[in-house]
């Protein structure tokens, strides 16, 4: 299979360089991206939002000759889900790393600006349900890996318009959650709990890690996506 794989916020294709390996090595075609303005200036990257993001994916999905899997990890999720929304004839499952997908006209979050991007805003920002695994020569080896973000990307509402995307397989690779409490809190998400009840495949599988497995549980989150793309 044809692989995309969308980073989250302030990283970049570097950042699944720890699973690329495991999924050549079953015969599939992984292309890790470098989203639009990341680590560029406010100068550079102002006119850059959501939708250009979400169509530098489409442009991968519509020069590739098959059928893709999409694989967003947290904020990344919003960027494949709006992918798959626009060509969902040509993708055969989204897979999502540690987020859920996104409710229309949701956002991912708003983030601090500094001089008119933003920036990674540092290990400390974070709770410790996503960080507690991050030791500290992990958060010192990738800090340098983290670039700014436009400043439109975390805040621009997504645009889900074809409910064909309903009909997409979807994993959700979750860093402490398993199948049955997605299911149990479902209903307490609000839109993000109907958009999930909408999908007519829907399997979570908990990676037993903090928010960036990739860094921390790199084998693990390996395996887990070798398994998600060959179902």
């Amino acid at each position: 299979m044809d692989i995309i794989l969308v980073p989250g916020l302030w990283l970049d294709a570097s950042s699944w360089d720890p699973v690329v390996h495991a999924l050549r090595a079953a015969g599939h075609r992984p292309l890790a991206l470098t989203m639009p303005g990341v680590g560029e200036p406010a100068a550079a990257s102002s006119d850059i939002g959501m939708a250009e993001w979400i169509d530098a994916v489409v442009r991968q999905i519509d020069e590739a000759e098959r059928p893709v899997v999409l694989v967003g990890h947290s904020g990344g999720g919003n960027v494949v889900w709006g992918a798959a929304d626009a060509r969902p004839e040509r993708v055969r499952r989204v897979v999502f790393v540690d987020t859920i997908p996104p409710a229309p006209g949701r956002e991912i979050s708003d983030f601090p600006l500094v001089d008119g991007v933003v920036p990674f805003p540092g290990w400390d920002f974070f709770p410790d349900e996503d960080v507690y695994d991050i030791d500290d020569e992990t958060r010192a080896r990738t800090l340098p890996l983290t670039h700014s973000v436009p400043a439109h990307v975390p805040s621009d509402p997504i645009a889900l318009t074809h409910e064909s995307r309903h009909g997409i397989p979807v994993t959700m690779l979750m860093g402490s959650y398993d199948q049955a409490r997605v299911d149990a809190e479902a209903d307490d998400w609000g839109a993000f709990g109907r958009e999930y009840r909408a999908i007519a495949n829907a399997e979570v599988v908990k990676i037993g890690s903090g928010h960036w497995p990739q860094f921390t549980v790199p084998d693990r989150l390996a395996e887990l996506l070798v398994a998600a793309v060959d179902r």
